[in-house]
């Protein structure tokens, strides 16, 4: 008898570490509960929900068109919304905080998501990103935040991707600026930046390299860096039109690289302030800006 209720106990306890084990792929659903485990035929609700029963480096895929929540990113994860309207509501806070302080490969992907910060109170920033190793932010639509769009503050150096996805309404639609220790790298390929404020803003030790891409109608600078201390920008076959300034370079340790590139229908086409440079490499198209400005500087591509 004693042995049965070994066994026994040994059972309920293997069994209740089963239930808890975390799956490298889990599930979300429109019709989901967050009391499941999360699988194909049994998934969570929210993004949140499942990410507590995802393993680290694991994917969350949304089954079904929804509304899966805000969610707080601390390992690394991909969450995708491949095939389906997957989407982030985040009326009155932030949609996606990443914020991974250990372990290495500290990795996070958003693909295919929609992230809305649409409602009475706006959303206040779409992605932010606080620590990690790099992001990547592939397939998204991100629109309607009183902050930024997409906020990447590393707290050490970092890397952000940004591909073929588009940014809105938001007060800045890409901001990057190192904290601390390490620059903030950024890229950004085959996106759209449009109706913000401020399109793309490279801050205080921020590396920033845009190409086939567009910053249009933000209201302010479409694309600018910023700062005292140094920054870098890199823009290549890219367009920059009908916004306040098309592209800027502010503060004495800024420094902009343009190349191939088309700056038309703006108020001001480029501009240099606080001993900004701003730098034409090749053939760029200055056209139909109210005051075309100038670049401060040239070089020849080798």
């Amino acid at each position: 008898m004693r042995k049965l209720s070994v066994f026994i106990a040994t059972l309920t306890c293997l069994i209740s570490l089963s239930a808890f084990a975390q799956a490298t792929r889990t599930w979300v659903s429109g019709v989901g509960d967050d009391a499941n485990p999360c699988s194909r035929t049994a998934p969570c609700k929210t993004f949140a929900g499942a990410i507590s029963k995802t393993a680290s480096g694991g994917i969350i895929d949304a089954l079904d068109p929804g509304g899966f929540g805000a969610v707080t990113i601390t390992k690394p994860i991909t969450i995708e919304g491949n095939g389906t309207l997957a989407s982030v509501l985040s009326s009155g806070v932030q949609g996606v905080i990443v914020n991974i302080t250990s372990g290495t490969n500290r990795d996070v992907v958003l693909r295919n998501i929609l992230i809305d910060g649409s409602g009475v109170t706006i959303g206040t920033n779409g992605v932010n990103f606080i620590s990690g190793d790099s992001l990547l932010i592939e397939d998204c639509y991100i629109t309607r935040y009183s902050g930024s769009g997409i906020l990447f503050q590393p707290n050490s150096a970092a890397r952000l991707v940004v591909r073929r996805s588009s940014i809105s309404h938001c007060a800045i639609g890409v901001k990057s600026t190192g904290i601390s220790a390490g620059f903030a790298n950024t890229s950004i390929d085959d996106s759209s930046v449009s109706e913000n404020t401020t399109g793309i803003q490279g801050d205080e030790k921020s590396k920033t390299s845009i190409r086939h891409s567009y910053a249009d109608g933000n209201t302010a600078d479409g694309i600018l860096v910023t700062s005292t201390t140094g920054a870098s920008l890199v823009v290549d076959f890219s367009t920059a039109s009908n916004n306040g300034t098309g592209i800027r370079s502010n503060g004495g340790n800024s420094i902009g690289f343009v190349n191939n590139s088309t700056i038309v229908g703006n108020t001001t086409g480029v501009s240099q302030t606080g001993s900004g440079q701003l730098c034409s490499y090749t053939t760029n198209r200055l056209e139909l800006n109210g005051t075309p400005g100038t670049f401060n500087c040239s070089g020849t591509a080798h």
